[in-house]
Order: structure tokens, then sequence, then C-alpha cells
């Protein structure tokens, strides 16, 4: 199986705890086993994500972040920051901005996974604040020195992103061979037992997702990505 990409540092921003594993699990743990650098950005705990009525908003939080770390540890993924924003309240404003900023400027990613919010019908704000958020602190904002100047005092430095990976894309145009590491992706997201009542139903519709998705390149297993190429 071929590199999937020439570059080492990987950044993974999304809303809610299994949104990397189930839009990109497959292909992080193939890059993590290539070698590169992978850091999970958590916009929000999921501490709404739930139909009980006897827990609270904390305590379902720490659940999902116990459950995201564990997914992480399965995956190999070296690194989480929570952002711990209230789930469902995420709005692509320039407070917003200036947080995933200042995450690009600390780890100086090379390319950054997200979710794709131009998606017809992408129905969860979250996934829609958290798409255009990012794309908009990749270019321009990170790779600016104006923008924010305040992290220049702080001593983080402008950086540009080589490439943004969009999953959830309606037109993908890279396409990546998960087969080998579809059993990890599985393995993280059963760590979230807190959205999971049936694993054995979670584990073949996700297969049969990845094998519609493989179909399109003759794969068994595959996720696939809009790629949007920054430099070079």
């Amino acid at each position: 199986m071929t590199t999937l990409t020439p570059y080492q540092r990987v950044m993974v921003v999304v809303a809610h705890p299994d949104d990397m594993e189930f839009g990109a699990g497959g292909t992080v743990a193939r890059l993590v086993r290539e070698g590169k650098e992978v850091v999970l950005v958590q916009c929000t705990s999921g501490d709404k994500g739930t139909n009980r009525r006897d827990l609270s908003p904390e305590h379902l939080a720490r659940q999902r972040e116990e459950e995201e770390q564990e997914a992480c540890c399965r995956l190999g993924v070296q690194q989480i920051v929570f952002l711990r924003l209230p789930d469902g309240e995420l709005v692509p404003d320039l407070a917003f901005r200036e947080r995933i900023v200042r995450q690009i400027r600390t780890y100086c990613p090379d390319i950054v996974i997200t979710h794709d919010p131009f998606r017809p019908y992408a129905l969860h704000p979250d996934h829609r604040a958290v798409g255009i958020t990012t794309i908009d602190a990749v270019y321009p904002t990170a790779r600016d020195p104006l923008y924010f100047p305040q992290h220049l005092a702080e001593g983080l430095e402008p950086h540009k992103v080589a490439e943004l990976w969009l999953f959830g894309a309606q037109y993908p145009d890279l396409y990546v061979d998960i087969e080998e590491t579809m059993d990890l992706k599985l393995a993280a997201l059963t760590s979230h037992r807190s959205q999971i009542s049936d694993p054995v139903e979670l584990a073949q519709r996700v297969r049969e997702r990845a094998a519609e998705v493989g179909a399109e390149r003759g794969l068994r297993y595959a996720e696939a990505f809009k790629v949007i190429v920054l430099r070079r």
C-alpha cells in the first residue's frame, strides 16, 4: 500500500466526539501507521448528545471525553485538545475562528481534516459551523500575521497549511483505502458507548457504507475526501 501523503503533521478538527471516527477513522489510523503526527481538536464534548433525561450535560461531557480518549488511543492519535464549547451552539464567528487559528499556529499542521460545510443537506449546524470556521481559519487567517496579532506576542507564528481534506463531501476526489484499518475504525467507534445501542448493527452499517464508497474506486473499504491544495 502506497504512502498517503509526504506531509508529516495532521490536525483533525471536528464538532463532536465520534465525528472523527465516523468521518475519517480509518484514514487517521492509516496516517498514524505511516508515522504521521496527528492531533485532534475536539470543539465540543457532546454534552447534549443523548435522549436520556437523567444525565446532566456536565456528566455526559465527562463521559464522552473519556470515550474520545479511548478511541484516540485505539487509533494511535497522539494528542487531543478539548475546546469544550457548548454542544449545539457553535456559530462561525470571529471568536470561534480565533480558537481554531490558535491551534493551527500552535501545532503547525501540514494537513487539516474537517467536516465539509458545503455539502447539500448537511443538517447538523455544529458540523457546518466547524467546517466553515476551520476553512476560514486555514485560509487566510492563520497564515497572515496581522490577523489576531496577540498571537505574535504569545510566540505563535503565522502558519500556512498545505492541504485541507473535507470528509462527507458530495464530490470527493481522494479515496483512501482503509481495508487494513477498518478494524481499528470500528474499535474506535465502539469506544463511544454512550452513543451506541447495538455494536453489531453499527459495525454492519459502517462496513456497508465504507464498501459503497470503496466501490467507486474498486476498493473493498474506503473513506473519501475533497482535497483543497493551498501550498506545494
